[in-house]
């Protein structure tokens, strides 16, 4: 039977200071994640986060497997964010770049306990990444380098972020939850614009995350989603979503 579990902060008060901590810098995306994180979630389904493979992680099924999925992802661009705060790119960046960068990281952090927390017994554990393929060093890579720069990384996690939330929207049965991923994923499109333009000015959308055809922002499936994601997890925390259907 589906139960609704209260926010973080009331039901678990020693997650507080990593969901609250970060909001005194009262910048605007951090009292858009706060918003966010007072929707409460309604867990629905069983959930087995026991590996279902010896590369795999299995994130569930019903809303409980779609909110451990969207949980994954917020491990992974968090664990992205704080290794880019550690990374001599960021410690020479304009500081302008670097506050968006440290807003982006506090917000993460927040997306990533708030999950954590709401699903607690039902939670997945906590992945373990493989960033083997980026080069923290640099901004921007190089054409035809081996790796890719922070930014192009960033934008690779934010696009594929709002891609996953578009379109695992449809799997969740909850209004509350579906609601609470509608502000996610609203935030999570302002990052990828930032990232974007920080690339290149006036660059904030284009056709690679817009269906021309509709006007509407692309959304992946599951699969899809860790097919990409999975790339940047190590063995051991490879995502399964077979049960998200």
């Amino acid at each position: 039977m589906s139960s609704p579990i209260s926010p973080p902060g009331n039901a678990h008060p020693q997650a507080a200071p990593p969901l609250y901590a970060p909001i005194k810098r009262r910048s605007f995306f951090l009292y858009a994640g706060a918003t966010a994180g007072a929707t409460a979630l309604v867990l629905a389904g069983c959930n087995d986060d026991s590996d279902s493979g010896p590369n795999t992680v299995n994130v569930g099924t019903g809303d409980t497997g779609v909110l451990n999925y969207a949980y994954a992802l917020e491990q992974l661009e968090a664990a992205f964010y704080t290794e880019v705060r550690k990374g001599s790119y960021y410690a020479g960046a304009v500081a302008f770049e670097k506050t968006v960068l440290d807003d982006l990281y506090y917000h993460e952090v927040i997306h990533r306990e708030f999950f954590k927390a709401a699903l607690a017994g039902n939670a997945i554990k906590t992945l373990e990444p493989d960033f083997s393929g980026i080069d923290f060093t640099v901004r921007l890579a190089a054409a035809g380098a081996a790796k890719l720069g922070v930014l192009d990384a960033a934008k690779a996690f934010e696009d594929l972020g709002v891609a996953a939330y578009n379109g695992a929207g449809k799997y969740l049965t909850a209004k509350d939850n579906l609601t609470l991923a509608g502000k996610i994923v609203s935030v999570e499109a302002r990052h990828a614009a930032l990232i974007r333009d920080f690339i290149a000015n006036n660059t904030f959308v284009g056709p690679d995350v817009v269906d021309n055809a509709n006007g509407l922002e692309i959304s992946m499936e599951p699969a899809a989603v860790v097919a990409k994601a999975n790339a940047f997890l190590k063995e051991g925390s490879k995502l399964d979503v077979s049960g998200i259907r």
